[in-house]
């Protein structure tokens, strides 16, 4: 129920503020499972990228665990399917809950960059994403943020084609950070190919 009414609340005030545009949604999927894999520009782009899918495809995103000590905030941020993720480590609690919820057929959000750009330009990749792709196998759903969150300028999602990158298979430690690195990159060309080019 709070889903569905922030879901309406944002998505009316992000048409009324921010002249709101949305294209691709003809490659959202159905249902679940799949990772939407967007940019980071904003704290409000899960707010955007939520209010841009339909509800049926409720997102759960990986937020960093600081939103959460707020005993007010971490609850409202629970309610509506978010979970914490430390990044200054392997959050290994934070990766079982994502391949949780894609089990369950559900949708995982997260930022591969891991934070957000203070340019708006896109960062080097952080692993993980490329990590929980590539060992749940499930189709990956590229999405592109674009434009400056100013009242009155436009602020443009894009969804592209959704992919499924190869497993996830090494036989020593340095290939699979090697793998993940490519795997990493190729969620993020994804991602840029939505982007307006510079």
């Amino acid at each position: 129920m709070l889903y569905r009414f922030g879901h309406f609340v944002f998505a009316v005030f992000f048409k009324l503020f921010y002249r709101w545009r949305i294209s691709g949604r003809e490659f959202l999927p159905k249902k679940g499972p799949f990772i939407i894999c967007a940019n980071h520009i904003s704290w409000i782009d899960p707010l955007v990228v939520g209010s841009a899918v339909p509800t049926r495809l409720k997102v759960h995103f990986m937020a960093k665990h600081e939103l959460f000590r707020n005993g007010f905030t971490g609850y409202i941020l629970r309610k509506v399917g978010a979970f914490p993720v430390n990044r200054s480590s392997a959050d290994y609690g934070a990766i079982r809950r994502a391949f949780k919820i894609l089990n369950e057929g559900n949708v995982l959000g997260l930022f591969p960059e891991g934070t957000r750009s203070k340019t708006g330009k896109l960062q080097k990749p952080q692993h993980g994403s490329a990590l929980i792709a590539g060992q749940s196998c499930v189709p990956v759903l590229p999405v592109a943020l674009n434009g400056p969150y100013r009242i009155g300028r436009p602020l443009h999602v894009s969804i592209g084609p959704a992919f499924v990158l190869p497993p996830l298979t090494y036989s020593q430690r340095g290939e699979k950070k090697e793998k993940l690195e490519q795997m990493s990159n190729m969620i993020m060309d994804n991602i840029k190919k939505l982007l307006p080019s510079e």
